[in-house]
C-alpha cells in the first residue's frame, strides 16, 4: 500500500468535491468459477484500491459527506476463516492502516444505508459491473435488484475521474514498474514469434512473464496472425513464414497499476516490403502524436493530426488519394482505422472505463463526435500535468469493412478499391506505447520496447 496519508487525503478530497449525503465504496467479493471455495483469482474495486488501498473482499466504507465521517465494513475475522487461509489483520487493524477512525461488521451496513434513505438523505455510487455487487447493493439499500443504478452519482463519477486522472509520484513509480514488465512481456514475444509456433503458447508464455514476477495480467492479451481483428482473443493459428504477430498485452505493478503496449513483429524476423511500407506509417502516426502531447492539447486534436499522417502516407502508397483535409473530415481514414488513438491509463487498463467513458475521456468543452471511427475514440479531452495514457494507431485491412464500404461506394473520391486488396495480406499493424503527460511534452513509461522496424527484426 501507499503511506496512510495518501489514503486519508485521497478521501478528504473527495468528500470536498461532493455536496451532501453519504459515498457508499464498496469493495469486491470473491468470484466463484465452479464452488463457493473455489474462487477466481481476486481483483479488489478499482476505485475503492484508490481511497482505501485494502486488497481484500468482503469490504466497503462509508464515507459522511456532511459530518466527515468515515467508517470501515468488514466480516469479522475468526479461527475457522484463519485455519483455511490464514489469519488476516482485524477490521480495527486495517481500518486503522489506512486511516480510518471507525469500523463495522458487514452485516450492518444495509441498516446504516437504509435508515440515511429513510431521513432523505444522498447517497453516492459509482456504477459496478458486476452482477454480485449489483445483487449486494441492492441487499444493503433495501431495493430491487435492478435498482442501484438510479443510486449511481454523477457527482461522485466526476469528483472520483478528477482525482483519479492526474497521477501521484508514488503512482507513477507504479507505472514505470508496470510497463518495465510489460517491457519483458514483448521480448519474450518477440523471440518467439517464429514458423510453427503457435499463438497459445506466445500467450502462455506471457501468463508465465507475469506470474513469476509475482504479477497479474492486465486484461486478456491479444496474440494473433489476424491482427485485423481488433479484439481477437482466438489463438489457435499456427505462424507462418510472413504472418504478422500482433501482441497487445500488459502486466499490473504490485498495487495493481497496469500497463498496455503493442507491437506488430514479423514471422520470420524480416517484415516484407509491403509489410515495412505500412508499418512505417503506423510509426509515423505515433512519432506525429508524440510531438503533439503536452498539457493544454485535446487529444482529439493528436488523434486527428495523427490520422492525418496515416492518409498521407496511404496516399504515396496509392491506396488514398484527393485532398487530405477533406479526406479527413469525410472519416474516409476509419476504413483502414476504426478505433481511436488511446485511451487513459492506471489502476484499469481503460482507466475507469466502468464509470463511463464519456466522464474520464470527455468534458464540457469536448464532446464525442459520432462519425464512424470518431464515436470510438475514447479519450479526447483536453490534456494535463500527469495524465497517463496509450498512443495506439493502427492500419487494419479488414475485409468485411472494405466489401462493403466498396459496395456502398463510400468515401471512393478517396480510397483507391481498387489496390486496396494487394495489400490484404498484411492484416492488421498496430503500435502502442504507454506515456506520462509532462509539463513540456510527455514521456515513455517504463523502458523502451524496440519499435523501429529494425530494432523489431532484430529483436525477433
Amino acid at each position: 500500500m501507499f503511506s496512510t496519508d495518501i489514503y486519508r487525503q485521497r478521501r478528504h478530497k473527495l468528500i470536498a468535491q461532493v455536496g451532501e449525503g453519504l459515498i457508499l465504496l464498496p469493495g469486491n467479493l470473491d468470484s466463484p468459477f465452479n464452488s463457493p471455495d473455489n474462487c477466481y483469482r481476486f481483483r479488489q474495486d478499482s476505485s475503492f484500491l484508490y481511497f482505501c488501498g485494502l486488497d481484500q473482499p468482503d469490504l466497503a466504507v462509508v464515507l459522511d459527506v456532511d459530518s466527515g465521517e468515515e467508517t470501515l465494513y468488514g466480516a469479522a475475522t475468526d479461527l475457522e476463516t484463519g485455519v483455511w487461509s490464514g489469519v488476516l489483520p482485524s477490521l480495527e487493524e486495517r481500518a486503522a492502516a489506512v486511516g480510518i477512525a471507525r469500523n463495522a461488521a458487514l452485516e450492518t451496513i444495509g441498516r446504516t444505508l437504509q435508515q440515511a434513505r429513510a431521513a432523505g438523505r444522498k447517497i453516492h455510487l459509482l456504477p459496478t459491473c458486476r452482477g454480485e455487487n449489483r445483487l449486494r447493493l441492492a441487499a444493503w439499500l433495501g431495493t430491487t435488484a435492478a435498482a442501484p443504478k438510479p443510486f449511481a452519482s454523477a457527482e461522485l463519477i466526476r469528483a472520483v475521474v478528477a482525482l483519479r486522472s492526474v497521477k501521484e509520484k508514488g503512482e507513477i513509480a507504479e507505472l514505470d514498474a508496470a510497463a518495465d514488465l510489460g517491457r519483458r512481456l514483448h521480448l519474450t514475444a518477440m523471440k518467439m514469434a517464429r514458423p510453427g509456433q503457435y499463438e497459445w503458447r506466445i500467450a502462455g508464455e506471457l501468463e508465465a512473464v507475469a506470474a513469476q514476477a509475482g504479477r497479474m495480467l492486465s486484461f486478456p492479451p491479444i496474440v494473433t496472425v489476424h491482427g485485423e481483428i481488433l479484439h481477437n482473443r482466438q489463438r489457435h493459428h499456427r505462424l507462418q513464414k510472413g504472418d504478422l504477430l500482433l501482441v497487445d498485452a500488459g502486466v499490473e505493478s504490485s498495487l495493481h497499476y497496469a500497463s498496455d503496449h503493442t507491437r506488430t513483429v514479423p514471422v520470420g524476423g524480416v517484415f516484407s516490403r509491403r509489410q515495412k511500407a505500412i508499418y512505417w506509417i503506423v510509426l509515423a502516426a505515433m512519432d506525429r502524436a508524440r510531438e503533439l502531447i503536452r498539457p493544454g492539447v485535446r487529444y482529439l486534436d493528436v488523434h486527428l493530426d495523427a490520422c492525418r499522417v496515416l492518409i498521407l502516407g496511404l496516399q504515396e502508397l496509392g491506396l488514398m488519394r484527393g485532398d487530405a483535409d477533406a479526406a479527413l473530415h469525410a472519416g474516409a481514414h476509419a476504413l483502414f482505422m476504426p478505433h481511436g488513438l488511446g485511451h487513459m491509463l492506471g489502476l484499469d487498463v481503460h482507466d475507469m472505463e466502468d464509470l463511463g467513458e464519456d466522464f474520464v475521456g470527455y468534458d464540457e468543452g469536448v464532446r464525442r463526435r459520432q462519425q464512424f471511427g470518431l464515436s470510438n475514440l475514447r479519450l479526447g479531452r483536453e490534456l494535463r500535468e500527469h495524465f497517463a495514457l496509450t498512443v495506439e494507431p493502427g492500419i487494419y485491412f479488414i475485409p468485411e469493412l472494405i466489401r462493403r464500404w466498396r459496395q456502398e461506394r463510400r468515401c471512393e473520391e478517396f480510397i483507391n478499391y481498387a489496390k486496396v486488396p494487394d495489400y490484404l495480406d498484411c492484416r492488421g499493424i498496430r503500435l502502442e506505447n504507454d506515456v506520462l503527460v509532462t509539463a513540456g511534452g510527455n514521456r515513455l513509461l517504463g523502458r523502451d520496447i524496440p519499435l523501429r522496424s529494425e530494432d523489431v527484426e532484430n529483436a525477433c
